[in-house]
């Protein structure tokens, strides 16, 4: 009772989440007379986990590409190969962000650089606002899925230190959120084209020439991600290697071939993304510390015989685990919740017999809709800031794409050979 007070006054003075996390830790570990050096060791087992390396190169490699004009080509780009679909606009929009999240890994990164971009040429073509705004704020995190999504190589750290008896390797986690991650992107592109027939947008005619141009521009940033997906799917290249090969293309191309990234930017540039890598890994250290004390005094354990002696169906704790993390992606950044989260949920649903695996896609998609979900999703307040608009306009205009989301979400819940497909047949 007096350490949930302490952490409920810790709370309310607004203390750093790491603190609150190791405090509850320490004070856990001593009420059970164990030597608190525990959680220093727990910290260096971490930081010594070689695929850990891959997430402050990936997110340095994504930093980059934001300063860059690279969203700019990639809009150009997909404008000239999908601009004389139905609704063209808005699915280059959609394929858009999802690709340029999954290298940025920030989905309000791309609703700001994209953003600028998409939304006016939307609003030239005839597209409705609400219809406008909308689709950029939940498009915006919609790449959580694909590869080389940071927040799955982070899902894939947290369920090896987990031990569940199951393999979780960040190779397999990428294959598994292909085809969920596309059946979202294909079903919002079926609205996108229904509502453009319903608003008479007309489409832009196809130019080999246009496209050839495109091509030309994007000629550096194309080949990086069939270099770092090949590479990895293959085997050729570890996840670290991988994440080195992407910073290091990245600063080759965008500093010294393109010279959009100035020299002198990029210790500011270092900077700003080693603050956000180094708050996710000592939440992540103290968090598995805090993770050793729930383990050592069975709560894991003690919540899975409560939850199952009042719930006996799988298919019923998987919708209240959507409902949850539904919520939970409201008020919680992705990493903060994967961090905290994961240790307490995994051993829980393996407990179902629910494949880490898959639970980690089910995690991660709901972290998507919760980002734009009313009435705190970060992307709304986000959109509301880049568009000038009130937040109460977004809540209206995200509605609709949320629940195409959420029905989504209940086929790659209930249907598991969704995101297992993939990683059951890579070896045929």
């Amino acid at each position: 009772m007096i350490v949930a007070i302490i952490l409920a006054i810790l709370v309310v003075l607004g203390v750093p989440l790491f603190i609150i996390i190791a405090t509850s830790a320490l004070l856990g570990f001593y009420s059970i007379d164990v030597e608190l050096s525990v959680i220093a060791i727990e910290i260096y087992r971490i930081a010594d986990t070689p695929v850990l390396l891959a997430i402050p190169l990936f997110t340095l490699a994504g930093y980059v590409l934001g300063e860059s004009k690279a969203s700019e080509r990639l809009v150009r780009l997909t404008d000239a190969m999908l601009g004389w679909f139905p609704g063209g606009l808005a699915v280059v929009s959609l394929f858009a962000c999802a690709f340029f999240t999954a290298l940025t890994g920030a989905s309000g990164a791309t609703i700001i650089a994209l953003g600028a971009i998409l939304y006016p040429a939307m609003k030239q073509a005839g597209y409705a606002e609400k219809f406008n705004l909308g689709l950029i704020t939940s498009s915006g995190s919609l790449g959580l899925l694909f590869p080389p999504s940071i927040a799955l190589i982070l899902y894939g750290v947290i369920a090896q230190q987990m031990d569940v008896g199951e393999n979780v390797a960040i190779d397999d986690l990428f294959l598994a959120g292909l085809l969920p991650g596309l059946f979202m992107l294909l079903l919002l592109t079926a609205w996108s084209m229904y509502r453009s027939t319903e608003m008479h947008i007309k489409r832009s005619e196809f130019h080999w020439p246009r496209l050839l141009s495109a091509l030309r521009e994007s000629i550096w940033e194309l080949p990086m991600p069939f270099v770092l997906i090949g590479g990895i799917f293959s085997g050729y290249f570890a996840i670290s290697e991988a994440a080195a090969v992407a910073v290091l293309y990245v600063l080759v191309v965008e500093v010294l071939i393109l010279r959009e990234v100035p020299l002198r930017r990029l210790p500011e540039i270092m900077r700003d993304s080693m603050v956000l890598v180094g708050g996710v890994l000592i939440i992540l250290a103290v968090s598995l510390a805090s993770t050793n004390y729930l383990i050592d005094t069975e709560v894991p354990l003690k919540l899975f015989e409560f939850v199952r002696s009042r719930i006996d169906s799988q298919l019923t704790f998987l919708m209240l685990l959507n409902i949850f993390l539904l919520m939970l992606g409201m008020i919680l950044d992705v990493f903060s919740a994967l961090v905290i989260m994961v240790p307490l949920i995994l051993p829980l649903a393996v407990g179902y017999g629910i494949h880490p695996i898959h639970l980690g896609i089910i995690f991660l998609a709901n972290m998507q809709i919760g980002y734009f979900t009313p009435p705190v999703g970060m992307n709304l307040f986000i959109a509301s800031y880049r568009f000038h608009k009130p937040v109460t306009e977004l809540y209206a205009s995200t509605i609709p794409f949320m629940f195409i989301l959420m029905a989504a979400v209940l086929v790659i819940t209930y249907w598991p050979a969704l995101t297992m497909y993939l990683v059951e047949n890579k070896g045929g």
